[in-house]
């Protein structure tokens, strides 16, 4: 489906191609166009995004502190911001810079790309729909407190729950009649004869179903009684529900309208909206502040003027949220929750990367044996080798363990460790045994030590860190931190050694969750510190300084105890 372009709502400011002001005769530009969803900001747009930090910093004039300084709120955090190297249509190599989102409610100008599309350019179009979700809404709430069907409520709930007292009342007597017949027959069963208890049988059989009969009897006259009630209450509350629905409906269509204003060109020149974007991923519904990241923003604009594509990176600049890690002036891909299906269309026709993610990282890796007998092995994961087979790459310690136990039963993998996290792992040879051992995991009767190197030094000693994880829906495989809705985590440390610029420390998972030491280290409320190498939470390096040294268990055969160390290599 083609459609046409969009008309920018302001006029494009001729500052968005921003030439270099360092020297960039020296640097190798890359062959290839960055692949955004993971990658290492190559030193051109290393450059770029220098220069565009410290124009932040020293000469845009911000209505905005980001998070920094004295003048900071509690409420206020940073921003991502973005900048890709172009080359202009004189051959002229800059870059251009965005932000994610809107700063106080509008796209700033000077050197900032425009919106793909500028809602408040075209909020007349909208406004009268927008009227009436909010009529809707302010009339939901007025019903809402109503104190005639809050009153209702109350008698509503209070009856209910008082029948339901009366039936399990009934149901405990009857239970308990039935007890009474059953004892009795036992007492009669030896002293009368085999006509006359089957007779007593008989008897209480029929009465058991009369008791049947009288329960459901009962049940229907309290039902009938509270349904008077209910009538009451649900004739007040349906016009709430009819009204939540209508408004659903009318938010649907006009977040759609909206979406149908988004359209995305790539380098072929091709058209597509956020709703042709995402017809066929689950869920459909594009997640809010779709279209108005920095990458999407930075390519919509560089399509239009002609510029060619040389290199992307995007950076957080500012306090970091309550929830997601963000490092200021850290590195980070674009997410693929909102920007997957915007990019994947974007670099149709670019010369992009490959995705580092589908090479095999396990290649000329082996497994070290540390421990085995006749029921389970205990292994060395090395760094950047997958615990179990993964969506395009099966090599793996499970796959490995198959194919070198080729008798055993059941799963084999008792545990995992992140692909980029070493150390030991058990392995059983049993499905019997694999039981037990998960048994003894989740019962927390299993010891694992971790050993890990910080990027940055800590003032205390030791502690504990309490932050519940949920994985991030729109950036997966990030976790973030949710007091609400996230699984409860915890995490003992204790610092082992400092040295000039990092901490090495040990941990002690008191549970067990994904990415649970990375985050809890990284996190502005745990550690505030990422373990060195963290590509997702901290700055990638040669690898992830995260070691799971130590393991103790009970043997499910014999019983004793079993510990295995493998002192890190770092």
């Amino acid at each position: 489906m083609s459609i046409e372009p969009i008309v920018l709502s302001k006029p494009v400011p001729l500052s968005c191609f921003t030439e270099f002001r360092g020297e960039t005769s020296e640097v190798i530009l890359p062959k290839k166009f960055t692949f955004p969803f993971y990658y290492e900001p190559h030193p051109i747009a290393l450059l770029a995004c220098e220069e565009l930090q410290d124009r932040i910093q020293n000469e845009i004039v911000w209505a905005y502190n980001f998070g920094l300084g004295p003048q900071a709120k509690e409420q206020d955090i940073g921003k991502m911001f973005g900048v890709l190297v172009v080359k202009n249509k004189e051959n002229k190599l800059g870059y251009l810079s965005a932000y994610s989102g809107k700063i106080n409610g509008e796209n700033l100008e000077s050197i900032f790309v425009p919106f793909v599309y500028d809602r408040a350019g075209h909020q007349d179009a909208f406004t009268v729909e927008a009227e009436k979700l909010h009529d809707i809404s302010k009339a939901i709430a007025e019903l809402k407190a109503d104190p005639q069907l809050a009153e209702t409520k109350r008698i509503f709930e209070e009856k209910q729950h008082d029948y339901n007292h009366k039936l399990a009342k009934e149901r405990e007597a009857l239970r308990e009649e039935s007890k009474k017949r059953q004892q009795l027959r036992q007492e009669l069963k030896g002293s009368l004869s085999e006509e006359d208890y089957k007779k007593l049988h008989q008897k209480h059989a029929q009465e058991s179903i009369n008791d049947k009969f009288k329960y459901k009897a009962y049940d229907e006259y309290l039902s009938n009684k509270l349904a008077l009630v209910r009538s009451d209450y649900e004739l007040l509350y349906t016009k709430v529900t009819d009204l939540k629905n209508i408004r659903k409906q009318k938010a649907t269509k006009l977040q759609d309208q909206w979406n149908a204003q988004y359209n995305f060109l790539n380098s072929k020149g091709e058209y597509k909206n956020v709703i042709e974007l995402f017809k066929d991923r689950r869920p459909k519904v594009p997640p809010s502040g779709t279209g108005d990241c920095a990458a999407p923003k930075l390519l919509q604009y560089a399509y239009l003027q002609g510029y060619k594509p040389i290199a992307l990176a995007e950076f957080w600049w500012g306090k970091e949220p309550n929830s997601k890690v963000r490092k200021h002036k850290y590195y980070y891909p674009a997410c693929k929750g909102k920007c997957g299906p915007l990019l994947v269309h974007m670099l149709e026709g670019l010369d992009v990367d490959p995705n580092p993610l589908l090479t095999n990282p396990a290649l000329g890796k082996e497994l070290e044996t540390m421990y085995e007998d006749d029921h389970l092995v205990v292994i060395m994961k090395p760094a950047e080798f997958l615990s179990v087979p993964g969506k395009f790459i099966t090599d793996s310690v499970q796959e490995r363990m198959l194919k070198k136990y080729p008798a055993a039963t059941g799963p084999m993998i008792v545990h995992r460790l992140d692909m980029s996290t070493s150390g030991l792992m058990v392995v059983a040879k049993s499905k019997e045994v694999h039981k037990s051992l998960q048994g003894q995991f989740l019962r927390r009767r299993v010891t694992k030590r971790y050993v890990a190197l910080l990027d940055g030094l800590l003032d205390t000693n030791e502690g504990y860190i309490d932050l519940p994880l949920k994985v991030d829906h729109d950036n997966r495989p990030f976790q973030i931190v949710c007091h609400e809705n996230g699984k409860h985590c915890r995490t003992k440390w204790e610092v082992i050694e400092r040295n000039k610029n990092t901490t090495k420390v040990n941990f002690y998972p008191l549970s067990g969750r994904t990415h649970q030491l990375r985050v809890h280290a990284a996190h502005k409320d745990g550690l505030g510190t990422p373990i060195v190498g963290d590509d997702l939470y901290g700055k990638k390096k040669d690898r992830l300084y995260l070691h799971a040294e130590s393991i103790a268990f009970e043997h499910p055969i014999t019983g004793e105890q079993i510990e295995v160390v493998r002192p890190a290599e770092f």
